[in-house]
């Protein structure tokens, strides 16, 4: 028993000082498949021949950008941590909720390894509200994407940020053209970055969407470890980068575009760039590296299918509402895709009416499970698992929707895709850990997101998040 604690000891002893979390928003396991042919040798190849990796991890509750990233960072799901999606309908003030850090009804990780004396944590984000998300503590350090697509940070700035966002402007990039990995000069553009004085929002959308915007999180980090001594005091130090450019893309394009095969090498060769600078400042065995994916993406939807695969949410109430005031059985208050909030007022059980408009849902073509807040659901295989831990009592309203396969939220615009739902292209994504406490080898057995935290948790040396559901994926972890 002593010559167990002494090398556990040992082992703590023995940590790197700086871990890094890379988040990949929207980012599914066949990506790599698609292009390991041409990948190089320093990223995605160092990271998954020589570190854990489990390509099978799965989200198994709702996939929302926001819920997505609030399970990685908590170890639980929607159910517990309360971010079921991006918003969503508030029914004391009638309005709509957006996922942000006062929404999390969770501790996270980053907020136990912050508690603990002699650490310090750090987020790099797309957005301010997936920074708060993940950290879900003041005591981290954050920065983020502005609307302009310079960095802010909360409380008072460094002053080396301002000069940094000065030569680092997106403004440089107006007009920029977008080129294959490894093109050479010259070579004819995937994408031109357009700019127009009068329209500049144009602008910063192909902008946030682009390698351009996918590198600067990374470059962030690179001037934040030079000018704030990541890894090189006394204290330890736990990175986050959460990347969300593919999703942006996502959004437009689907999951299957060149473009984004493009974006991942890209990727590749800017992880790479990372792996080799931490290598060089601190040692092959100094650091350690996690990679998560938050979310996938379904296909875009071809043109001959796409007036009936983009689903018009209104039309989803619509038909909801005519059943049930066809029966005089309640109302529908509100549909914020997938959650359907119901006025029962005047029945003592409310569950009548909430099955009577689920069963309604699944007359419309789109729709094809529910889950209500009674329990009942339309299934009984692992998607009764998937609704349950999507479903939270309080902000999930009556009836949860499930569309059919491929099918997405119609934003209007003709095109694009929609995340969130509970199909395996949006939650199957991969999860690899690198590093001297890491056991190499490929893992096939399925996992799941909420694995992350507590798996990282034990090799930080601190008590996993208060809500972790997850279990520590010992088989990945060198004794």
């Amino acid at each position: 028993m002593l010559g167990g604690l002494a090398a556990r000891a040992l082992a703590a002893s023995s940590r790197p000082k700086l871990l890094v979390l890379v988040v990949l928003e929207q980012f599914r396991p066949d990506y790599l498949d698609a292009v390991w042919p041409a990948l190089g040798a320093g990223g995605f190849r160092r990271l998954l021949e020589k570190g854990a990796y489990f390509p099978d991890c799965r989200h198994a509750a709702s996939t929302f950008s926001a819920s997505a990233v609030a399970t990685l960072a908590t170890g639980a799901w929607p159910a517990q941590h309360g971010i079921v999606a991006d918003s969503w309908y508030d029914e004391a003030s009638k309005k709509l909720a957006s996922a942000n850090e006062e929404a999390l009804l969770a501790t996270t990780l980053a907020a136990q390894v912050a508690a603990k004396s002699g650490t310090r944590v750090f987020v790099v984000a797309d957005s301010a509200a997936h920074a708060g998300l993940f950290a879900g503590t003041s005591a981290a350090r954050l920065f983020w994407m502005d609307a302009g697509g310079e960095f802010a940070t909360r409380g008072e700035a460094p002053e080396w940020l301002a000069a940094y966002n000065s030569r680092n402007s997106p403004e440089s990039l107006h007009n920029a053209k977008w080129l294959a990995a490894g093109a050479k000069a010259g070579a004819p553009a995937l994408r031109v970055l357009t700019y127009d004085q009068n329209h500049p929002g144009g602008f910063t959308a192909l902008y946030k969407s682009s390698p351009f915007a996918q590198s600067a999180g990374f470059d962030l980090l690179g001037e934040c470890m030079e000018r704030e001594r990541i890894g090189q005091t006394e204290a330890f130090d736990f990175v986050c980068v959460l990347s969300s450019a593919m999703a942006m893309l996502g959004y437009e394009t689907g999951a299957q575009s060149p473009l984004m095969q493009q974006m991942v090498l890209q990727l590749d060769r800017r992880l790479e760039a990372l792996i080799a600078d931490l290598a060089k400042g601190f040692g092959e065995n100094g650091f350690s590296i996690a990679l998560a994916g938050a979310h996938g993406a379904p296909p875009l939807p071809a043109p001959e299918t796409r007036a009936r695969m983009a689903v018009n949410g209104e039309s989803v109430a619509q038909a909801v509402a005519g059943a049930l005031a066809a029966n005089s059985f309640g109302a529908v208050r509100k549909f914020v895709y997938p959650f359907l909030y119901l006025d029962a007022s005047g029945w003592r059980d409310p569950e009548p009416v909430r099955l009577a408009a689920a069963r309604a849902a699944l007359n419309h073509a789109a729709v094809a499970n529910y889950y209500t807040a009674g329990g009942a659901c339309s299934t009984q295989d692992e998607w009764l698992r998937r609704f349950r831990n999507s479903f939270h009592a309080r902000r999930s309203g009556d009836v949860m929707l499930s569309y059919r396969a491929e099918y997405v939220e119609d934003f209007g615009q003709s095109r694009g895709v929609s995340y969130g739902s509970l199909y395996n292209y949006d939650a199957r994504v991969p999860l690899c850990f690198y590093g001297p406490q890491f056991r190499a080898g490929v893992y096939e057995s399925p996992v799941e997101s909420v694995d992350v935290a507590p798996t990282l948790a034990r090799v930080l040396g601190v008590a996993a998040p208060s809500s972790s559901t997850g279990r520590v994926l010992g088989e990945g972890l060198l004794e």
